[in-house]
Formats: structure tokens, sequence, C-alpha cells
């Protein structure tokens, strides 16, 4: 396939004016020019031009296919067998990919549903992003996500789950330092649950075998844990303690120093949050990401789509939260591309539209770098080369 375009973004912030982009399978085999790289196509090639702006497949780092986005998730999973729970899933993998999400990562799911899903995408038995999944999040007993069935205590068991988790093909472990809101009656979303010696057996384990680690930590303290155990992103990061919020500068350097990715999980709705939290509170969360952004911490773009009023087409309205913090629009569409394959593990694959990439590609029209709701007009996704028309997504 020869795609020609109007602009190819082909580097941060940067477009090729009049660029194209050959496909042979899976991977993109050229870029530049037009009239270059049309003499590198054969006759054959089927071909499509384009008049808007083509920039690599966004990348949502953190959803939880399992979970539907309804104001209560945690109980229409307990209420679904796995094989009704499986086909949700796949609608809501097809939803992602229909709002430009070509990679997700699923941060936790449930007897390995989200595993299985992903080889059935891999396999092109049903439309869908990569998906990089955690398998069983690791949590303690009664723990957030306790019911998701990773509650763990002590070192063995914790080194058991996260090798069951790799065995069964797991690309990142997942663990729950802190408590979270989701789980009912289960610890603080500000409270830490493992010991220092209970994650830094974790990490050591995932990395033993390659496998990054994400860290669900809400919490100071638990965000401080994560960082000492050398985990390899921290999500939420919200700098939660008992009575408020506290950026602690030491650990923030430490984050910035072993260049750990931050994913905020920054909501579709989150303009509703000064409803829920209040305003003086809610400016101020907006304003840690903030701190956190001009500090140079290296964040990446995730939804949490599944929990409660995060649905999977929400990455777009989530890039406009920071927009509103006064990010450039070059620096966001980095944090849904480049930035978030790096945290990924992903960074030689995908993320970027240069030669040998995988051909995860999204074609809108408008130019996102001037306005980012533009990434909304979509006209075409590529998800391994292969072209999805989001007009006819079910």
């Amino acid at each position: 396939m020869l795609i020609t375009s109007r602009r190819v973004l082909v580097a941060s912030g940067q477009y090729l004016e009049d660029g194209a982009v050959l496909i042979e399978g899976d991977s993109i085999t050229a870029v530049g020019p037009r009239e270059e790289v049309e003499q590198q196509a054969g006759a054959d090639v089927p071909r499509l031009g384009f008049d808007g702006t083509v920039l690599p497949g966004l990348i949502d780092a953190h959803v939880h296919l399992a979970f539907d986005g309804s104001p209560d998730p945690v109980s229409t999973l307990t209420d679904s067998l796995d094989e009704v729970l499986f086909e949700d899933m796949r609608r809501r993998a097809e939803q992602l990919l229909n709002s430009g999400v070509t990679t997700a990562r699923d941060l936790g799911d449930r007897n390995g549903l989200a595993l299985r899903l992903g080889a059935t995408i891999s396999e092109g038995a049903a439309p869908g992003p990569r998906i990089v999944s955690a398998g069983t999040p690791l949590t303690t007993p009664g723990g957030h996500c306790h019911f998701l069935g990773g509650a763990v205590s002590g070192e063995s068991e914790v080194r058991d789950l996260v090798r069951r988790n790799i065995a069964a093909g797991a690309g990142v472990v997942k663990a729950m330092v802190t408590g979270g809101g989701l789980t009912k009656g289960g610890p603080a979303s500000h409270e830490s649950q493992f010991t220092a010696d209970e994650l830094a057996a974790l990490v050591d384990e995932a990395h033993k075998a390659g496998v990054p680690v994400a860290a669900h930590a809400h919490g100071t303290d638990g965000i401080a844990a994560a960082v000492a155990a050398g985990v390899d992103t921290i999500e939420h990061c919200t700098w939660m303690t008992d009575g408020g919020l506290d950026l602690r500068q030491d650990v923030l350097a430490e984050i910035i120093d072993r260049q750990i990715a931050v994913c905020p999980a920054v909501s579709p709705h989150w303009q509703m949050l000064p409803r829920i939290f209040g305003e003086e509170r809610a400016a101020a969360m907006f304003d840690l990401v903030r701190q956190m952004a001009d500090a140079g911490v290296r964040l990446v773009a995730g939804t949490d789509a599944g929990v409660q009023r995060a649905g999977f087409d929400g990455l777009v309205p989530a890039l406009a939260f920071y927009a509103h913090l006064g990010l450039a629009n070059s620096s966001i569409i980095d944090m849904a591309t480049s930035e978030a394959a790096a945290a990924l593990g992903l960074g030689s694959v995908t993320g970027r539209i240069a030669p040998g990439f995988r051909a995860d590609l999204l074609l809108v029209d408008g130019d996102p770098l001037a306005d980012l709701a533009a990434l909304g007009n979509i006209e075409a996704v590529f998800a391994a080369g292969q072209r999805y028309q989001p007009d006819a997504a079910q």
C-alpha cells in the first residue's frame, strides 16, 4: 500500500509536506517525499491519496478491557461469565481501534482474558489494537482489585505470580502499590500495600525476565516505595497523603534521574473532577501534573478506560487535559505515540513513522499540531498494515 498525503508526521512536531508512506505486509518500508517514494512502489501496489495528516497510531498506555466503564464496573465484571466477558472485551478493543488507538496496555484483567484477546487480534481473527497485557495484577489480600485473583502475601507468592503471568505471555507486570477507589472496603488510595522486600522481589523477578513493571501508586509513600524498588512506570502518581497532597521533590528528582515514565491515567471526563473533588482540590491535582511536566518527567498518555465513566473512545478528549495545562500539541502527541511506545518497551517497533517500524498509522483531516481536536477527525486507521475503516465499526 502506498499512502500519499499533504502532511506526514515524521518526528516530534515535524511534518514532511507532500509526503508518502510505503507499506509492505505489516511494516513500513519507505517514508519520504511523494515523488521519491512513488518510484519505489511497483505498478501493482494499491494507492491511497489523502489530503490530511498521516501520523503514528495512538497508544493508550492504561486501559482495563475487563471493565465496562459503567458507574459500577466491578459489579458488572463479577456478574459476567468469562465467555460473555471475552466478547465484551473484544468489542471494547474494536472501540479503541475505532478511536485511532493501535496499541493499548491492559493493566489488569481476569483469568488471562486480555492475553487471550491479544492473541486473537494478533492472529487476525478480530479487529483491535496490539495489546500489551499485564494479566493478573498483583495486590495484597483484600487489597486493591483483589477480586481479579492476584492477592499474594510474602516474597515467595509474589515471585510465583510474576512468573506465572510472564509464562502466560504478559508483556508487563502490574503492581497495586497503593489502594484505589474502585475497590469497596479496601485500603484507601493513599495507603501503601506491599512491604519493601515484597516490592523488591516483584521487580527483581520481572526484570530477570526482561519484563517492565507498572506500579499503581496514588499515595506519596507508595510512589516513593515504587521508585526505590526500581519500577519502570508509575500509574496515576497523584501524590496523596492522609491529609491532602504532597509532591516530594527528592522522589520527583529520582523519577527524572531514573527516567521512570509517569502515566497520570487522565479520565476522558477530566472536566468533571472539580465537581467530584471540589474546585480547590481538583486545581491542586491538576497543578501537580503541570509541575511534573515542567520538571521534565516523562509523561505518557492513558485513560484508565473501563473504570467508572471512562469509555474506550476517550483518548483524544483525555489529551485535551494536557492542552489545558499549557503543554504544546507536539509534546502531547509524543505522549500518545513515541513516548508511550518507549515506556511500553516498544520504542523500536511502533510510535513513529519510519522504515522498519510496524505500519500503525492514523489518517486524520486537519492539522493536529495546530488543533489537537483534529485527532478526532479520523478517516482511516492502519494497524500492522491492515486498513480499518472506523465508519464500518459495529
